[in-house]
């Protein structure tokens, strides 16, 4: 057994005493380029296939927007819980190199599983669901395990003379990531929406893609195997830091009344760990407070990819010149915007206010940044109002809504007992004014409908029932006789963007009609087809085919989220028709969301680079790992803050937006004010004052006592907030 042990440490020595090969006679070692394109492999699969995911569960599953968007974020937030585990087994068992290649194949069996899951064939939808919860589940203990390991993994490659090389390496290494981002949130929606398969959106080539960009990235790791310096595991200081803390809660409570009180809580595991160690967890523990309101940050950050996502899909997202963006595809602009704006706050934004002579500490950048996000999100709201415009809500509980369709030869009235819903009389074949709301005195009601045409009235016993909307077509059966045909309609909108079209055929024979790929049937004398959708686009020569006759019609534009009801008529020139709006298009441009990603990745970069560069700054160097387990776990409380909203607070979209706005400028107002408590230290002066503590030790006072422990208010001080 101890000779397995020496030999697994023998192996993650390798390389360590001796010099890597070098890139082209530098001092960047051969290794890090198989690290890095292994990062923009994997970056390109985990943000692909999250790239469409809200859309793949709503169409795909057929979940609901709330219940689809609360996964969503509980995958995010698992995602973010998953680094302190893949930590744990680097540091403490595996070593970074080994740990990235076993769940790296943990990782692809996830992406495996959830593509098999996509696959209509496979199974029934509970297959499905299982399938796809069960991949999710795996690709996050994947994507979470190796995050803490491989950035470490690169800059463990380096000498450490080479510190220069090493923080270049970093920028390339960002550099990698949002190459893999912007990148896979173009492909992959393009693969989900333009391929077809199985008879509908290709969702198994757009999860498989990533998945074979992931095989790639671990073959690619695995690749550089020879050249890598492989450390052995050290131990992890969270375990250590975890296991401090617990002896001083437990000493202090079993001797709390035995022994004297002592300056801090933490002071009561001197008894079995070192006062330095003692005094690092103290200094990360001021940092770990003001850590407590940031996942309200995250909480409208990640919503790009759930709530914006799905706000695209109501939204006009041609370009022109043939340029049509996918609504899942705007989630790149992060990405892109993240690439440009770095250089300039670094270079431009920051140097002008230093110039104003305001001095921008690192926790009013991030103060700063949660306002910018808060921005957004009120942009967010500004164009969600508008949107809704475009949308008819479903009726609530006791009504019903009604529009009607005068397909008469001269204009009528209609009148509902007890109600004026249609005071103004209805010309012949006019476009209905829209959806009229009918109040009904429980689930359902028979309404006696009166229509008055040409001076005669007729009546018509027609049944509503709430929560449906309903078209009702009035046409002549025969001189003198009025038909009144009530049909329920779908008003909910696609989420794909796509229109939604019925025919009717006032012909004497029965109507196929071929529009794209989509097939009507029409029957003779006023047959009313299946309301379809079909991709948005220009429909001209459309096939019309009675058993007698072929017809060619020009639909036109089918516009963006619209519905449309066409009427086929028969005259002596041929097949004519007439396109009515039922429900409008999408007439807010996808361009709009543009403001509110300015605002948020401007937040991104005054609160995030901001606040992991604070957090080293103020945490010594063995701590570093302890504070960046405790940010990624701000990033998975915020979207359990937004699972939870998602799922419990019922609010219309633009009122949630709000909220999260409201919330996230009070939260920042909390961060204010304990920033301005706050006192910046210097962690690097630990060593010389532990040092000097050391040498005092040594020599005893004249009165034969030792000099006390170093304190925090023994630290050199900088300035607040």
């Amino acid at each position: 057994m101890g000779k397995k042990k020496d030999k697994d440490v023998d192996a993650e020595d390798h390389g360590k005493g001796q010099r890597s090969p070098k890139l082209c006679g530098t001092n960047y070692p051969v290794s890090i380029a198989f690290i890095v394109v292994n990062e923009f492999c994997e970056r390109f699969s985990y943000y692909g296939m999250k790239a469409v995911l809200t859309l793949y569960f709503i169409h795909y599953l057929h979940w609901d927007k709330n219940l689809s968007t609360a996964v969503y974020h509980a995958f995010s937030s698992l995602c973010y819980f998953t680094p302190l585990l893949g930590a744990v087994i680097a540091d403490s068992w595996l070593g970074k190199f080994r740990t990235v290649i076993y769940l790296s194949i943990v990782y692809v069996i996830g992406h495996v599983v959830k593509s098999v899951g996509a696959i209509p064939d496979v199974g029934d939808s509970t297959v499905h669901v299982v399938l796809s919860m069960l991949g999710l589940v795996l690709i996050a203990f994947g994507t979470g395990g190796i995050k803490p390991c491989v950035a470490a993994f690169g800059g463990d490659q380096f000498d450490e003379e080479h510190t220069e090389e090493r923080r270049k390496f970093f920028s390339i290494f960002y550099m990698s990531i949002n190459a893999g981002s912007v990148l896979s949130t173009i492909i992959t929606p393009i693969l989900r929406g333009d391929v077809k398969c199985f008879g509908g959106d290709c969702y198994a080539l757009a999860f498989g893609v990533p998945a074979a960009l992931m095989v790639i990235a671990l073959v690619v790791f695995i690749a550089g195997s020879g050249l890598y310096k492989k450390s052995p595991p050290e131990g992890n200081v969270l375990v250590r830091v975890c296991k401090c803390i617990g002896f001083a809660i437990r000493n202090r409570w079993n001797n709390s009344k035995k022994s004297p009180k002592r300056s801090h809580w933490l002071d009561w595991a001197e008894e079995k760990y070192p006062k330095r160690l003692i005094q690092e967890i103290k200094m990360v523990f001021r940092v770990l407070v003001l850590y407590i309101p940031l996942p309200m940050f995250w909480a409208l950050f990640d919503q790009q990819g759930s709530r914006w996502t799905l706000q695209a899909t109501r939204m006009n997202m041609d370009f022109g010149g043939g340029f049509i963006i996918k609504p899942d595809q705007m989630q790149m602009l992060n990405a892109l915007l993240i690439l440009v704006f770095i250089p300039i706050f670094d270079m431009g934004v920051y140097p002008l206010i230093g110039l104003c002579r305001i001095k921008l500490t690192p926790l009013k950048k991030m103060a700063a940044g949660m306002i910018l996000a808060a921005l957004a999100f009120c942009a967010a709201t500004v164009v969600e109002i508008n949107v809704i415009k475009s949308v008819v809500e479903p009726p609530p509980a006791k009504e019903s809504l009604v529009q009607v369709y005068n397909l008469m030869d001269s204009e009528v009235t209609v009148q509902f007992p007890g109600h004026t819903v249609f005071s103004d009389p209805l010309k012949s074949y006019e476009d209905p004014s829209g959806y009229t709301s009918l109040p009904l005195t429980g689930e359902s009601q028979l309404y006696t409908v009166t229509v008055t045409h040409n001076g005669a009235e007729y009546q018509c016993g027609l049944t509503f029932t709430e929560r449906t909307a309903y078209s009702l077509f009035l046409h002549t059966a025969q001189p003198g006789d009025t038909v009144c045909k009530l049909v329920k309609d779908h008003i909910t909108k696609s989420e794909t963007g796509a229109a939604y079209l019925r025919f009717i055929s006032t012909h004497t024979e029965n109507i196929n009609i071929t529009v794209g790929t989509e097939e009507f049937y029409a029957a003779a004398d006023y047959g009313i087809s299946q309301n379809i959708s079909v991709p948005r686009g220009e429909y001209n020569g459309v096939v019309c085919k009675t058993n007698s006759d072929q017809y060619l019609i020009d639909l036109g534009l089918l516009d963006f989220g619209a519905f449309y009801t066409v009427i086929l008529s028969k005259e002596s020139n041929g097949l004519t028709f007439k396109k009515m709006e039922d429900i409008q298009a999408n007439n807010i441009h996808i361009a709009w969301q543009v403001p509110q990603y300015v605002f948020i990745t401007a937040g991104e970069v005054m609160f995030s680079i901001t606040g992991l560069e604070f957090s080293y700054s103020q945490a010594p160097a063995s701590m570093k790992s302890v504070l960046q387990a405790g940010w990624l776990m701000t990033v998975a409380f915020g979207n359990v803050i937004v699972l939870i909203v998602a799922e419990g607070a019922g609010m219309e979209q633009w009122t949630e937006f709000l909220l999260f706005a409201g919330l996230l400028v009070a939260v920042s107002i909390i961060f204010s004010i304990m920033a301005y408590f706050y006192t910046y230290v210097d962690p690097d002066q630990l060593d010389k004052i532990f040092r000097e503590d050391t040498d005092d030790e040594k020599v005893e006072s004249s009165d034969g006592k030792k000099n006390e422990a170093v304190s925090l208010t023994d630290m050199p001080k900088q300035t607040k907030m």
